[in-house]
Formats: structure tokens, C-alpha cells, sequence
């Protein structure tokens, strides 16, 4: 093929955990070679939509094929389902020309590799650390598998990491942080705590923090809390205390990790990739449905002493009151776990992905 322009689709709709890292590919992808067509395929209501486009990148809908859960009616309307998505999938991959699909798991991701099966060479990228059916299936049919860790269950998988956005393997997280915490209207120098849930927050979390907002006041420690754009959470300020910040969502999330001393989250794959790539310590709360991959995407930072995890049962406001206020006015503590954080984390993931594609591509 030699250096004729590159036609790149990328398959990691539905939410930010697998769109993030397409996009990161995307970016890397065209720091090597500009002239690269990048093309990501989406569905009409996911995340993608906000997301996509806000990169620069086209995004081409198609037909989602959500697996059921439970035998029932939709299980029976599913090869149909899978029929007309794998159709309009050939179509756009005919339309661009496209030399490579790389997928990264998720309902998009599916009829993306039976679209691309004897056609296009495929890439599959896992980052839990329990890969999805979706991935499973497109890893029998791939050129090459990676994976974020070890053990994801893929069969040959080379674990690579995560590829996450420059934004966030270039931060200084020092040398912007007074700047940070001047966009958040933080206090520059006060303990502070960052809390987020997500792309649509997280109750438990809300509830804890919220209860907790004099006791973290008292102590001299400020808030910056995402709580979701369908949530809410009221806070009473404690008169000449640092203020604790409620938003409904991060948008510039390199800003958010550069005003914190350490973070309270859930452990999906792209936050806990994000937050050891940045060296923030954190308490991860993970969430406790699904198959228990966010408990597992946590060790490999706890084990390193980077993290610890509080069971989303036991997160209350009394447990951020014992555990988590001592640990946000340790710096000591906290500077330990941000340079093991750091150590455990993968900064040149999108790089070292970006080149096993082109190579696919036999570019």
C-alpha cells in the first residue's frame, strides 16, 4: 500500500470508557501521518455524538446491537438486529476505504468486526481488565489483540495500556495548578479533594460527600465535586472554610487533576488509567454491578500502593469523615502514592497502538 492516504475507522461508542481511547488512537495517529482519513462509527444516542465530533473527527451512525442480558423477546430479534447493523457497517467502511478497523469493546464494536471480517484487517483493544462478549468475538477474528493489563481473558493479547488524550500524558499537574484552581474558584492552597462518578456522576458518592461537606469544611480541606448533569447535591459552606465546588460535569478534566491533591472515584478503566498517568492519589469506589471488572481494573494501582478501594456500601459520610480526611491532610502519605500511582501507569499507550495499526495497515 506504501504511503497512499490511510483510512482509519475506529469502533468505541456508548460511553467515554471506550470512546476516549479510539480517540486517542485518532490523535496519535494523525501526529504521525496528518494526512490520515480517521473515521469513528457511533450510534444515534451515544456519548459519541458530543464527543466525536467536539475532536474534529466524522462520525458515521449506525444501528446499535446491545446484547440482552437475560434470554427474552429481544434475544429472538437479535440476528435481524445484527444483519442490518452489519450492513450499514460495510457500507461506510466501502465509503472510506478503509484499510484497517480498530475496535475497543462495546455494542458499536460488534458489528464493526463482522463488517470488517475477510475484508479489512482488524485491531481489537481491551481495556478492562474482564474483556466484554464484543471483544471475545472480534479477538478470534483480529490481526492483532492488545489489551490494557495482563489478564483480560483474551487469548495472545500484548498488554499495552490504555491510550489516553496528550491533554493528559503531557500534564504538569504542579505547574498548572494554581491556574486549575483558579478556573474552579478553589482555594490555592487548601487540601483538596476531587469527586466524580463519571459522565453521569454517581449517588453513592453524592451522598457521601455531600454529608460530609461541614466535616471536610471544618478540617480545612476543599471540594471539587462533579455530581452529574441529572443529579444534584446541596452543600452547606462553612463560614471561612475553603469552598467545596459542585459541577454537574468536568469538561476539562486535565484542569480538574491539576487542582487536586487526590481523588475519590469510580475504577473504570479509562479513570484509573488517567489517574496513574497523571499520579493522583485516589480512593476508588467501584461500581458494584456489571462483572466486577472495575474492582479488578483498581488492583494492579492498589498493589502498587497508589490506591485504595472502599466498597460502595461502606462509602458513607461517616467513612469519608475516618478515612478520607486524615489521608487529604497527609502530604506525606499522598506524596508516596502519587509517585507509586505514576509508576503503575502507561503514558505511551496511544503511541505504541498507533504504530501496531499503521503496521496492520502496511503503512
Amino acid at each position: 500500500m506504501g504511503m497512499r492516504r490511510l483510512s482509519v475507522v475506529v469502533a468505541g461508542g456508548g460511553t467515554a470508557g471506550h470512546i476516549e481511547p479510539a480517540l486517542a488512537l485518532a490523535d496519535a495517529v494523525r501526529r504521525v501521518r496528518p494526512d490520515a482519513q480517521i473515521t469513528a462509527l457511533g450510534t444515534e444516542r451515544g456519548l459519541e455524538n458530543r464527543l466525536v465530533p467536539a475532536r474534529g473527527y466524522p462520525l458515521e451512525l449506525i444501528p446499535p446491537v446491545p446484547m440482552p442480558r437475560k434470554p427474552n423477546a429481544d434475544l429472538l430479534k437479535l440476528p435481524m438486529k445484527v444483519r442490518e447493523s452489519v450492513h450499514q457497517t460495510r457500507d461506510v467502511l466501502d465509503k472510506v476505504g478503509a484499510h484497517v478497523v480498530v475496535g475497543f469493546g462495546g455494542y458499536v464494536s460488534l458489528p464493526a468486526y463482522l463488517a470488517a471480517r475477510g475484508r479489512v484487517p482488524i485491531v481489537v483493544h481491551e481495556a478492562n481488565a474482564r474483556a466484554g462478549l464484543a471483544n471475545k468475538v472480534g479477538a478470534k477474528l483480529a490481526t492483532r489483540v492488545l489489551s490494557a493489563t495482563p489478564d483480560s481473558g483474551l487469548s495472545g493479547a500484548q498488554p499495552i495500556g490504555i491510550p489516553l488524550r496528550e491533554s493528559i500524558t503531557r500534564l504538569d499537574r504542579w505547574k498548572l495548578r494554581m491556574q486549575a484552581r483558579q478556573h474552579f474558584g478553589l482555594h490555592p492552597h487548601a487540601p483538596t479533594i476531587l469527586v466524580f462518578g463519571g459522565s453521569q456522576g454517581a449517588q453513592t458518592l453524592n451522598t457521601a460527600f455531600s454529608g460530609a461537606a461541614q466535616a471536610l469544611g471544618r478540617a480545612g480541606i476543599g471540594v471539587l465535586h462533579a455530581h452529574g448533569p441529572k443529579n444534584s447535591v446541596a452543600v452547606q459552606q462553612v463560614m471561612g472554610a475553603p469552598i467545596y465546588r459542585t459541577v454537574p460535569y468536568l469538561e476539562q478534566m486535565d484542569l480538574a487533576y491539576a487542582a487536586a491533591d487526590m481523588v475519590v472515584c469510580r475504577s473504570g478503566a479509562m479513570t484509573v488509567a488517567e489517574v496513574s498517568a497523571v499520579g493522583l492519589p485516589a480512593v476508588f469506589v467501584p461500581l458494584p454491578h456489571g462483572n466486577g471488572e472495575q474492582a479488578l481494573n483498581a488492583q494492579p494501582v492498589v498493589n502498587a500502593g497508589g490506591a485504595r478501594v472502599v466498597s460502595d456500601a461502606e462509602l458513607t459520610p461517616q467513612r469519608v469523615v475516618d478515612e478520607i480526611i486524615p489521608m487529604a491532610l497527609d502530604a506525606q502519605r499522598l506524596q508516596m502514592m502519587s509517585q507509586a500511582t505514576m509508576g503503575s501507569g502507561h503514558r505511551e499507550a496511544d503511541q505504541v497502538l498507533a504504530r501496531i495499526v499503521m503496521e496492520v495497515a502496511g503503512q
